[in-house]
């Protein structure tokens, strides 16, 4: 069979329940709607770390972050040793793209080094800023190009102009890359920005969302308590009550950011139908992590792994290939989707990689309701000290079908949640005495799953001793 294209679409902290035809009756997504309905959504999808670096060379690898070691934002290399995906599918015959955030090591204080990454194209931008060196950022340098001030209007009441934001540049380069010619299949994997903090979306999106119109965030008076014991543990910011946040306000905004993505991925899928390659391309929708949004009293990321922050879209679609309108409620981990870009690539999945190929799943040979018995999520010294207090705080994650329990190690201190009676993580049974025993249990697995995925035994066994 004819290789696919892959045209695979990563957003920047968008969380899981973002979509219209997936619950969210406020927010404005008529293009990833339609995606749902012609393709398969998984609605339990995982990321490994909830923040950027970690989660990004995780799925770009196909390793934990811990065994990776690269656990951090603000990396200085990035290990040798395991090549990126993205390299294998090059070797493999595919042209490669890379628009937008990369972002596997660090952007700041300097342009990000190219690594062996296989992408013939690159057209980078990391955060849409105005301060990046000429010849360093494609956006930037392309902003300056038009005659604009890109800090100059972000800062305007207006924000920035539609026609010159990252998201737009992002589809323009996307649709350059899929209308050349070519007589090899091609991958394009397009990384915004949006809707990364901070949130401040063009003023003609913002007004379809306002505040008053939105839902509040997930909140509760004693979560102000609760976060105040984890208040030693990294994180960008301290608990607030929703008014205090302006929590309506933030979502509106945040939701008027996804509302622009939306409108531009429908002119990348649009590009697709005229050059008539949407039926051999397979469609990924995806985001890196999720975003607090004022649940809890807490916005942005850090040490944390409530649901809104480590729970992401994750949609598949392949006309006359992949089954259409099914959504599945097994839990998946970003490792899969990975595995599952190398499966349909045509490349055999390396021994090492820690993720399982959805494929099966996506052509209907089974159900999708049992996939995985836990996923695990790691945090470990990932934020520096201008982000937060600095205590390198080390932490993970490991959920079930039920249950969710987060370890904060060196801290004594914990959160176990019963996810079927309180999918919102308000009732913390980590020190109730009732839940004793399931606690024990789920820190016992998770440990052993910590300690059987994420260690690293060295070399190859060539002798009995």
């Amino acid at each position: 069979m004819e290789r696919p294209n892959i045209l695979w679409y990563c957003t920047d902290q968008q969380r899981f329940d973002t979509i219209g035809a997936l619950g969210n009756e406020f927010v404005k997504t008529p293009t990833i709607d339609g995606l749902v309905e012609e393709g398969v959504a998984f609605t339990k999808a995982y990321c490994q770390s909830p923040i950027c670096t970690p989660s990004r060379a995780s799925f770009m690898t196909g390793l934990y972050p811990s065994r990776l070691h690269n656990t951090r934002n603000g990396n200085d290399t990035f290990p040798d040793g395991v090549p990126l995906i993205s390299k294998m599918i090059a070797d493999s015959g595919y042209e490669c793209g890379l628009i937008g955030k990369f972002h596997l090591v660090s952007a700041g204080h300097r342009p990000e080094p190219r690594l062996d990454d296989g992408f013939t194209y690159w057209k980078h931008s990391h955060a849409p800023r105005d301060d990046w060196p000429e010849g360093t950022h494609d956006y930037a340098d392309w902003v300056r190009e038009q005659g604009k001030d890109l800090d100059e209007m972000r800062q305007s009441e207006a924000r920035v102009d539609p026609e010159y934001h990252q998201t737009k540049w992002a589809s323009d380069r996307a649709i350059e890359f899929m209308s050349q010619e070519r007589d090899c299949p091609w991958l394009l994997n397009i990384n915004v920005y949006d809707p990364h903090p901070p949130f401040i979306p063009p003023a003609s999106y913002a007004e379809k969302f306002p505040a008053d119109q939105m839902p509040g965030p997930y909140f509760r008076e004693s979560d102000l308590e609760t976060q105040a014991k984890l208040d030693a543990l990294d994180f960008q910011g301290h608990a607030k009550r929703p008014e205090e946040l302006n929590g309506k306000d933030i979502i509106g905004k945040y939701y008027a950011m996804i509302a622009q993505i939306d409108d531009q991925f429908a002119r990348i899928l649009e590009c697709l139908e005229k050059t008539g390659q949407r039926d051999n391309t397979v469609i990924i929708f995806t985001s890196d992590h999720g975003e607090m949004l004022g649940d809890h009293g807490l916005v942005k990321k850090g040490c944390r792994f409530y649901e809104g922050l480590t729970r992401v879209p994750l949609i598949f679609s392949w006309p006359g290939h992949f089954v259409k309108g099914v959504t599945c409620g097994g839990l998946v981990e970003l490792l899969d989707l990975s595995a599952t870009i190398l499966d349909v690539a045509g490349i055999e999945i390396p021994e090492y990689h820690q993720g399982k190929s959805l494929r099966r799943i996506l052509e209907g040979e089974e159900d999708g309701s049992n996939i995985r018995e836990f996923a695990r999520c790691e945090y470990f010294d990932a934020l520096d000290s201008h982000f937060t207090v600095g205590t390198g705080t080390f932490a993970t994650m490991y959920r079930t079908d039920k249950y969710k329990i987060s370890a904060y190690h060196d801290h004594g201190l914990g959160e176990l949640y019963d996810l079927e009676k309180d999918p919102w993580e308000f009732e913390n049974l980590w020190d109730d005495p009732a839940s004793a025993e399931t606690k024990n249990e789920l820190v016992w697995k998770s440990f052993n799953a910590h300690v059987n995925l994420t260690t690293d035994v060295g070399s190859k066994r060539i002798a009995p001793m």
